[in-house]
């Protein structure tokens, strides 16, 4: 039986949607569970961009929308298997822990009883730097940044809030400390929150 001009077209397409279908699948790979590299992130559009979904998130007090800008817990472990104890368990018991009290803490200074508009994020990239492998019981190198800003209209006044520690897995930016760290107590604690635009950074830290 002879197809149809339309229907060997159909047919084409099918055969292609098959032979792409496997590609997709490996491209679904977590990033977490995929080895680092040395790639550094920057600080264009998709930085203001996940920045910006930072903020909604915060906005919004939504720890879903939050985790996941978080540092992946497979490439926690990776970094962090035969340095510590039980890493999973610190991942889980620890950073996420804190990222959820921290979430609340931010929302609840930036929100609470007040009208609050998210209008940018501020970094220096310059501040910037490699941590080696072996460096801060970690296992792999990665970029780290510190107190990049978060910038707020609340209530008619330009006030900002610090993200403590950023750090990179293959050439992409992760929150890995909201708010600071060490810090005095175990609660959520709101980074470096002050009137106007604040100072990015400082440098340093792992």
């Amino acid at each position: 039986m002879r197809l149809s001009r339309q229907a060997r077209r159909v047919a084409a397409t099918l055969a292609g949607v098959v032979l792409l279908a496997p590609s997709l699948a490996a491209s679904a790979t977590p990033p977490g569970e995929l080895p680092q590299t040395a790639a550094r992130p920057g600080f264009g559009p998709s930085f203001t961009h996940e920045m910006a979904r930072l903020a909604r998130a915060i906005a919004t007090d939504n720890l879903s929308a939050a985790e996941s800008l978080f540092f992946p817990e497979a490439a926690y472990v990776r970094l962090k298997t035969g340095v510590i104890a039980y890493p999973s368990s610190d991942y889980q018991g620890r950073l996420v822990a804190f990222y959820r009290l921290d979430l609340a803490a931010y929302h609840q200074a930036l929100y609470a009883g007040a009208r609050t508009h998210y209008v940018t994020a501020r970094a220096n990239p310059a501040d910037a730097a490699w941590i080696t492998p072996g460096a801060c019981e970690n296992r792999f190198g990665y970029w780290h940044v510190g107190g990049v800003r978060l910038l707020f209209r609340r209530n008619q006044t330009l006030v900002s809030v610090a993200v403590d520690s950023l750090i990179s897995w293959r050439g992409a930016w992760y929150v890995v400390h909201l708010g600071p760290n060490p810090r005095p107590r175990d609660v959520g604690t709101v980074d470096d929150f002050v009137k106007g635009p604040g100072q990015p950074g400082p440098a340093g830290g792992c």
